[in-house]
């Protein structure tokens, strides 16, 4: 499995109109009083690190991001200036204005980070890798027992067409809303949301290493294998699916990382 960004540079609908309020509202919490300002910095980033916004694309208005967040728009403006001295955001008015969202190097640059943190340990990498493994084997199976119909399985079927359709610098962020969208038809809000943590995790040691075409290939037959066994409710194949991707994942990581 692999799992960044796309497209224009410039974007009059709002992050909502692609990622939908719910999957954002995972996100984009209430913070913690005593450390409003850094708390939602790390919620900012993290959406940006997700590719919840693609290249280009808007964050919600400041008085909704004030509100989602708990915070005063004055502290958001601090957030947003550091986010704007980074690189990683750009403020535009006008009709179509607001906060746009700016990866380095454009659409195929880093997924949200200009400067690349320490390289993380063994351990480190186990655990997000283990963790990871928990909740989408979980995530696959949970979804695969509420067979999704309907809309639901329309959303499904849509994420996985995304990831198909989707140019080789667009891939990963594709891949990730597949995955999240899978989360979030588990049936579990707090999986879901546990989920878009690790992931957030996951897409920086991914973004350590390149994207193999043989690998996407293969990436692609387990998608659609594992949508396949979900929508026929398919339980035990989903996890068993499931947990071959993570590990086709692992060993990447581990043999690019070691």
């Amino acid at each position: 499995m692999n799992d960044s960004p796309s497209g224009t540079d410039v974007s009059p609908e709002p992050a909502a109109s692609e990622t939908g309020p719910d999957r954002l509202a995972r996100v984009l919490r209430p913070v913690r009083a005593g450390n409003g300002f850094e708390e939602a910095l790390e919620r900012i980033l993290r959406v940006i690190r997700l590719g919840l916004v693609p290249h280009g694309g808007r964050l919600p208005a400041e008085r909704e991001l004030a509100e989602r967040l708990g915070i005063s728009r004055v502290t958001l403006r601090d957030v947003l200036r550091v986010l704007q001295d980074e690189g990683l955001v750009e403020s535009r008015r006008g009709r179509y204005g607001g906060t746009f969202v700016r990866y380095p190097g454009g659409p195929a640059g880093a997924a949200g980070r200009s400067r690349r943190p320490a390289e993380p340990s063994r351990a480190e990498v186990e655990d997000t890798l283990r963790f990871r493994e928990v909740l989408e084997v979980g995530a696959a199976g949970l979804c695969a027992a509420e067979r999704p119909t309907g809309e639901r399985a329309r959303r499904l079927r849509d994420a996985l067409a995304a990831t198909g359709d989707a140019p080789p610098a667009d891939y990963r962020r594709r891949d990730t809303l597949l995955h999240l969208t899978l989360a979030e038809l588990s049936g579990s809000p707090t999986l879901a949301t546990q989920y878009a943590a690790v992931r957030a995790d996951l897409n920086d040691l991914l973004d350590r290493i390149p994207l193999l075409v043989r690998n996407l290939e293969h990436s692609q037959r387990q998608h659609a294998a594992l949508v396949e066994a979900v929508l026929e409710g398919d339980e035990e194949g989903a996890r068993a699916v499931m947990r071959e991707h993570c590990a086709g994942t692992a060993a990447l990581l581990r043999g690019f990382l070691a």
